[in-house]
């Protein structure tokens, strides 16, 4: 995971030369025999993309040999075989190779990926590899960009087509950090823009054209990139040190950052590529581009940051920083009242940052306590700043990532757009646009991490930031770097943890920030008086063990008066009589300082002892000062020494380690006379005039001395006052990215107002929706006319249907009450109430017909109330109206009769006939069918009087009028006429039929052959 806070500028190897030797023969047939180094082109699509390569390849210039190979990368089906390599064969007259494994890339061929692998370039080579992701999460574009640009560095060319998605996005960084070319195709054009416009994003492509005018802006960059400027022995002389002084000019002037102090090489590198883009020769007409371009120069500035960065990169050393780092940061530290700070210094786009934030929550979920943790991520960079805010990334971190990491701590955008970040991880950081060589450092920190960026700044900006983390560092803080840097010349600032992770932790020692102040270093003594201000209180009290400390070295000295003091003059111990030499100032008493209580002729001497004393910890002796005491002065001899202070000296000063001080005062022996010197001129000169020029000298160098000693102490307080400053633009530093933070989060905020609003619409929407579906259920069951009444688990009435209240006496004021309280409209019917309880506790549905008062007749069925979610609720009584059914079955079972009647007359042996009041016959069974020869449809048309002999007719209608009468006929003989109009005997036997009214409708006869015996 790169970070560059300043720019990361990866440093170009010479990329590795394919052999052609291995090249297949029909590719090999079209490169020359030794080709050398020649660039390579990924090209990558997804849907949409056999029109974009069409568009393509038909844009190649015809007749002329490109010089390059391009290797096409495409989603392919896994299970069908891929028929792209015929198809681009109609728009290229260059040989397209379907790739085999171990095949070796030769210029002026075309290769196409096979399907259901994923497909790399090891020197010049293309090896397939099984799928390392299922199915609809494979990334084969990036997988296939990486290990280009890691093969071929800035001969590496990286193109994008239409597709969906972010595939290639992750690829496109890659080779832009190794020095090469991006293309992508025009979204406005493409088929399907997802995987152009993510490419767009990053804001690192060179070209953005149609498919179609993308070969010629590609040849004639290979052509000025690898040809003209190739034939260059030494291209260094292209950028000369006073263009490149303008450069910076400008890159200041426009971006407000300074890049003079960064590796020369990997600045011209970067300019380089920037003029074949342009395709400008001379550094010269380059920087007159940068003068009337600024989006130029903005393009440079951004290929000057470009930082390789992933998630949990270098897995090793991430392994060891979890182990040994992480730990280290919790360990002393209280849930309750303490804060983890950490800062990543040059950022990227987040994910180191992110990755640091992902193991402190895991370690936290381990102690099972939540820590306040700050983590500032910076960079100068505001648009991966603003990418890092967002915490939206492409789907190929998903590579880089454990699948229950990627489940716990991302979420998948719904359209397949990536993985966006979880709030709780979000939350942690803080996001802030700085420059690490002109902007205050953060403070208090437990951790830096600075990875991949100092390789890229020149030596004396590495040990300039050197103190300065040194500086921002809590005591035994972290200094995490990249494992190609180090700490370099400032091993007393930092000690070695791990070697190979390149961890280190500060050192408490102020050695080596005496030799480098740097800008935002504290002075020397920061912090060291504050400390001792405080200590001589509490050392004050402590009286036994100090006292035990000052007799010892005042009977070491054997002098008659002392005190024991700290290195600002504060009294810690007294010893003797000291009242000749010292007096309490007038004005409120606070704590006791020697410096104060010193008399007239002791006060400026006694100052620059302690003063020399501290500086430089050796004894120093003033002998003879002439001290006022009562009225007159004395002779004292000063004596001002360091204490050592042992394991046997207790409380809180031993803690700070704070060094003390012993003042002797001892008087001092009266001078001899000295004898008269004569005067050359006048010999007046006394003795005492002697004396007193001499006492005067000592007090003008005293004088000297304590005015030399006050100006290094105003020094020493303008550099504690300028730490301070440094201290509070580090406050201010923080607070203007914690404002920043709070911004963004108000923009988040309003993005979150925005979606509950669209939120709130659409379930406005839901409501009139469940609101028309309410009243279309209501219309329905009560248009159905089927009663229903909806109970709960105690019987208790919820809801009915308009018809219900026919069946069972309800209102609108019985919702709510028992159902058995209901008095209903039902004959016979009084299990209501135990049905619906027993259909609750057996869950089996129960039906029941019952009759109303009415007479109408209903089917009463209980169901359970089943949730979507199969919980019972209650139960469902409904009544649906069976009358017409029960009607139906009434005349079914009459019909029923009738038809077992009907069979008997059907099967019967006699002729069976029946006939109206007016003679016209109705019905005529099989026997009267074999006794008379007319069919039954033929005597259906027939009447009586055509069946009886004309001599009897009056007398058969006679008889006729007496059954319609109501009387009825006993067997009698008579004669009727068959079909062949023969006349046959029968006996007969007449039956009226009456209906439900009691009146005649029809007459039936049963006919008989007369035989001799009847």
């Amino acid at each position: 995971m790169t970070q560059r806070s300043t720019g990361a500028l990866a440093t170009l190897p010479t990329p590795s030369t394919p052999d052609p030797g291995t090249a297949p023969h029909d590719a090999a047939a079209a490169a020359p025999d030794n080709p050398g180094p020649f660039p390579i082109v990924g090209i990558g699509a997804s849907a949409g993309g056999l029109a974009a390569f069409e568009a393509f390849f038909s844009g190649m210039p015809e007749g002329v040999a490109s010089g390059m190979a391009f290797v096409l990368v495409q989603h392919l089906a896994p299970d069908h075989k891929s028929l792209l390599a015929e198809l681009i064969r109609r728009f290229t007259p260059m040989p397209v190779l379907e790739v085999e494994d171990s095949m070796t890339v030769a210029p002026n061929c075309v290769y196409i990926i096979t399907p259901n692998h994923d497909m790399a370039l090891i020197n010049g080579s293309l090896q397939l590899l099984a799928p390392g992701a299922p199915r609809g999460q494979r990334l084969p574009i990036d997988f296939f960009f990486k290990s280009l640009a890691a093969d071929q560095r800035e001969r590496a060319i990286g193109v994008v087509l239409s597709g969906t998605g972010s595939d290639g996005t992750l690829g496109l960084r890659a080779i832009k950090d190794a020095g090469g070319m991006v293309m992508v195709q025009n979204p406005e054009n493409a088929e399907f823009d997802g995987m152009p416009r993510s490419a767009m994003a990053t804001g690192l492509v060179d070209y953005q054209l149609d498919a179609k005018q993308m070969p010629a802006r590609l040849s004639s960059y290979v052509s000025y990139a690898f040809g003209k400027l190739a034939m260059r022995a030494d291209k260094s002389v292209l950028i000369n040190e006073s263009a490149l002084k303008r450069i910076f000019v400008l890159l200041r002037t426009q971006t407000k950052h300074d890049f003079s102090q960064y590796k020369p090489s990997t600045i011209q590198r970067r300019i380089e590529r920037r003029m074949s883009v342009h395709q400008i020769s001379q550094i010269d007409d380059y920087v007159r581009y940068l003068q009337h371009n600024s989006e130029e120069t903005q393009a440079l500035f951004r290929d000057l940051l470009i930082g390789v960065t992933n998630f949990f990169r270098d897995p090793e050393v991430f392994e060891v920083f979890e182990k040994q780092v992480v730990p280290m940061l919790f360990a002393g530290k209280s849930a309750a009242n303490d804060t983890v700070r950490i800062w990543v210094a040059g950022c990227s786009t987040g994910e180191e940052a992110y990755s640091i934030a992902i193991l402190l929550q895991e370690h936290m979920a381990t102690l099972q306590q939540s820590y306040t943790v700050q983590l500032f991520a910076t960079d100068i960079d505001s648009r991966a700043i603003t990418f890092a805010r967002a915490g939206l990334y492409p789907a190929g971190i998903a590579a880089d990532i454990t699948p229950l990491r990627l489940a716990r701590y991302f979420t998948a955008e719904p359209d397949g757009g990536g993985y966006r970040i979880h709030k709780s991880i979000r939350d942690m950081l803080v996001f802030s646009e700085q420059d690490l060589t002109r902007d205050p450092p953060f403070s208090r920190l437990d951790l830096i991490t600075c990875r991949n960026l100092l390789i890229y700044l020149g030596a004396d900006l590495q040990k300039r930031l050197m103190p300065l983390f040194h500086y921002a560092l809590n005591p035994h803080g972290l200094l995490f770097l990249g494992t190609s840097e180090g700490v370099g010349d400032a091993l007393t600032l930092f000690a070695s943890l791990d070697r190979k992770a390149k961890i280190y932790q500060r050192k408490a020692t102020e050695a080596g920030l005496l030799r480098s102040p740097g800008r935002f270093l504290p002075a020397p003594h920061t912090g060291q008086a504050t400390q001792l201000r405080g200590a001589g209180r509490d050392v004050f009290s402590a009286k036994l063990p100090l006292r035990e400390l000052t007799e010892q070295a005042l009977l070491a000295q054997v002098v008659p008066a002392g005190a024991l003091i700290n290195s600002l003059g504060d009294i810690l111990y007294l010893h003797g009589r000291t009242g000749m030499y010292l007096e309490p100032p007038p004005g409120e008493v606070g704590v006791a300082n020697i410096l104060k209580m010193a008399r007239e002729g002791l006060r400026p001497a006694l100052t620059n002892a302690l003063h020399r004393c501290v500086a430089q910890q050796e004894p120093v002796h003033i002998p003879g000062l002439r001290v006022k005491t009562n009225g007159h002065f004395s002779r004292v001899n000063l004596c001002v020494r360091a204490v050592a202070t042992g394991p046997a000296l207790a409380g809180p000063e031993s803690e700070s380690d704070a060094p003390l001080y012993l003042v002797l005062l001892e008087e001092a022996q009266q001078p001899l006379q000295e004898p008269a010197v004569p005067s050359a001129q006048t010999g007046e000169a006394t003795d005492g005039s002697a004396a007193q020029m001499r006492t005067l000298r000592e007090e003008l160098r005293a004088k000297d001395e304590y005015l030399q000693s006050t100006l290094e102490e105003l020094e020493s307080s303008n550099e504690e006052l300028k730490s301070s400053n440094e201290e509070m633009q580090s406050v201010n530093e923080e607070l203007q990215s914690t404002n920043e933070e709070l911004e963004t989060s108000k923009e988040e905020l309003q993005s979150v107002n925005e979606e509950l609003s669209t939120v709130n619409n659409e379930l406005n929407l839901k409501v009139d929706d469940l609101s028309r579906l309410n009243n279309d259920m209501n219309n329905l069951l009560a248009g159905t006319g089927i009663a229903t009444v909806f109970v709960d688990h105690q019987l208790r009435i919820l809801r009915f249907t308009p018809t219900a209240s026919q069946l069972i006496n309800l209102i609108s004021s019985d919702v709510g009450r028992p159902v058995g309280h209901i008095v209903s409209n039902l004959v016979g019917y009084t299990s209501l109430v135990s049905d619906a309880q027993a259909v609750l506790d057996t869950l089996v549905a129960k039906d029941v017909q019952v009759q109303t008062t009415d007479g109408a007749w209903f089917t009463l069925r209980i169901r359970p109330y089943r949730t979507l979610d199969n919980v019972i609720e209650g139960a469902v009584i409904t009544f649906s109206d069976i009358s017409e059914l029960k009607r139906t079955e009434a005349t079914l079972a009459q019909a029923n009769q009738l038809a077992r009647l009907a069979v008997v007359v059907r099967d019967a042996f006699d002729a069976i006939t029946m006939t109206d009041l007016e003679g016209r016959i109705l019905a005529w069974n099989p026997a009267a069918e074999r006794l008379y020869g007319w069919t039954e449809a033929q005597a259906l048309q027939m009447t009586l009087r055509e069946r009886i002999p004309p001599a009897l007719v009056d007398e058969a209608m006679q008889r006729l009028q007496q059954l319609s009468a109501g009387q009825v006929l006993a067997l009698y003989p008579t004669q009727r006429l068959t079909r062949s109009g023969q006349t046959v005997e029968v006996s007969l036997l007449a039956t009226a039929l009456i209906d439900t009214n009691g009146k005649v409708y029809a007459v039936t006869t049963t006919e008989r052959l007369r035989t001799s015996d009847t």
